[in-house]
């Protein structure tokens, strides 16, 4: 297929608000791909290439700017081959090598194919198409249920593999497709609520546990072999041998656990989540210990428990490793709920997550079963641009420009980011050293006081509320926003939407 016939239909679906017309777009393209070319074309749609980020910044970017082809050409495949060969290209005399790969691109590319590329390479695509409406998409292309797809692409974590099967494979395949210990999944991600009472109110019975400031781990386990991954499905198991011999020490056979991980002190006191993250990100052992905590188990010893209530998984749970099970407290009281809570905060943690007893575990889904409550209003926003600092500032990039996700486009471009305000506040220096530098790597353009950034930089940012304001698209602006920190775990998808913000809004 033509680059510019997958270039035409995320123009279409990105101009349309009605995701019925978006499905239908998208579900015509993928009628129409040779069967190789749907896992390629499922990331490009998604803005996810199949390749990853490969290493080219604005620069050279810029630097191999060509003439717009007059015609087009260049073809889906043609762009996925392209963007391996800059994926592998390395070493001494590589930069030249990658120009002329990304010269001979951009030559064969018409303007609009030119600047979906520079998107794909820039980690900027903006298709309108999340996954959940590709996903509807794949379902309306292949004929399957839409239940089925969404469930395999959940299970297999891999939305393009999902399509190619639903396309070009049987029904009993997609229905074959299931939870495989070794092959991480999608986890499941909680809503928030303003109070634990609140959360409660709204669950009913619910196992209210504390909200541990760690990094989200998901452990696989076949007999002595062990798997670790992120919360983006990345493979960290050689970073966490201390996790892996805990897990090797548990009564059972075969088990898929989900958890946190985070470095405490002599006392069992968490330490700083800036320690946690430099040690779970480090490819080195370092003296920096992390413990493993588990708060849900979905597979043991040859049974999947993904639809068994949370109740009976607590109860495997609890069984299996109780010494490392998170603390928490199972009713449907919203004083105990409350107490619960504050055990928490005075533990050093960072708050509750309400869960209802009744619920199964949906896999890559934010939705009112699980629950997460703060005492202080936090949300994780992405950096749109930094301005230059003066002072004792002068010099290094200082006030972020804080951008909320907007999945439905109600408020700018679909899967975009909306602008909620500006914070300097809550940087130390070792920040703002930090910042200064990486945000010029990843710069797009600037002027004379400001540098926009490729928007792929989460940040923690703590607010008094949110106030209606006429400045920003969303209407609404942060009130005393400070940073708590960076959050290298997550991905800018995992940002908390603009809808979200609003909800803050006094009525």
């Amino acid at each position: 297929m033509l680059l510019l016939e997958l270039v035409e239909t995320t123009q279409t679906v990105a101009s349309t608000r009605s995701r019925l017309a978006k499905v239908d777009a998208l579900a015509h393209l993928l009628r129409r791909l040779d069967p190789a070319e749907i896992p390629t074309a499922v990331g490009l749609l998604s803005a996810k290439p199949r390749q990853g980020r490969v290493g080219v910044g604005w620069s050279t970017v810029a630097a191999a700017k060509e003439e717009p082809a007059a015609k087009p050409s260049l073809t889906v495949a043609d762009l996925d081959a392209g963007l391996d060969r800059l994926l592998a290209t390395a070493g001494t005399g590589s930069g030249a090598e990658r120009a002329a790969t990304l010269r001979k691109l951009m030559a064969a590319a018409t303007a609009p194919e030119q600047s979906f590329v520079t998107g794909v390479l820039l980690g900027e695509l903006r298709t309108g198409a999340l996954e959940g409406v590709l996903t509807d998409a794949v379902a309306r292309a292949s004929g399957r249920p839409a239940g089925a797809v969404r469930r395999a692409a959940m299970l297999s974590g891999d939305l393009g593999g999902t399509a190619m099967l639903a396309l070009t494979g049987t029904e009993a395949e997609l229905d074959a497709v299931g939870l495989v210990v070794g092959r991480p999944v999608l986890p499941m991600l909680a809503a928030t609520a303003a109070s634990p009472s609140a959360a409660v109110e709204a669950t009913g019975e619910a196992s209210v546990e504390h909200k541990l400031d760690g990094a989200r781990i998901q452990v696989h386990r076949a007999g002595d072999d062990v798997s670790i991954f992120t919360r983006n499905l990345a493979d960290v198991t050689h970073r966490l041998p201390e996790v892996v011999q805990v897990v090797r020490s548990l009564p059972v056979r075969d088990v898929i656990l989900d958890g946190e991980t985070l470095a405490l002190d002599e006392e069992g006191v968490p330490r700083p989540f800036q320690e946690t993250m430099s040690r779970f990100g480090a490819d080195a052992v370092r003296e920096t210990v992390l413990h493993p905590w588990f708060f849900d188990v979905l597979h043991i010893d040859g049974q999947d428990l993904l639809d068994e209530p949370l109740s009976v998984r607590i109860e495997v749970l609890e069984r299996i490793a109780p010494a490392h099970r998170i603390p928490g407290e199972v009713t449907a009281d919203p004083a105990v709920a409350e107490r619960v809570s504050q055990d928490a905060l005075a533990a050093g943690h960072e708050g509750v997550v309400v869960k209802a007893v009744e619920s199964t575990y949906a896999a890559g889904r934010r939705g009112s079963n699980w629950v997460k409550v703060k005492p202080v209003h936090t949300y994780d926003l992405v950096v749109l641009a930094c301005e230059w600092g003066s002072g004792r500032r002068t010099g290094m990039l200082s006030n972020l420009h804080l951008g909320a996700l907007d999945p439905t486009g109600e408020f700018g471009e679909p899967g975009g980011y909306v602008m909620v305000g500006k914070t300097f506040k809550g940087l130390t220096d070792e920040l703002l050293r930090w910042q200064t530098e990486r945000f010029q790597e990843l710069e797009v353009r600037r002027t004379a006081g400001t540098v926009w950034t490729e928007p792929v930089t989460v940040v923690e940012i703590a607010i008094d509320g949110v106030q209606q304001s006429p400045r920003y698209p969303g209407g609404i602006a942060l009130r005393f926003a400070r940073v708590k920190r960076y959050r290298e775990d997550k991905a800018p998808a995992d940002a908390d939407t603009i809808q979200t913000l609003r909800a803050l809004l006094r009525p």
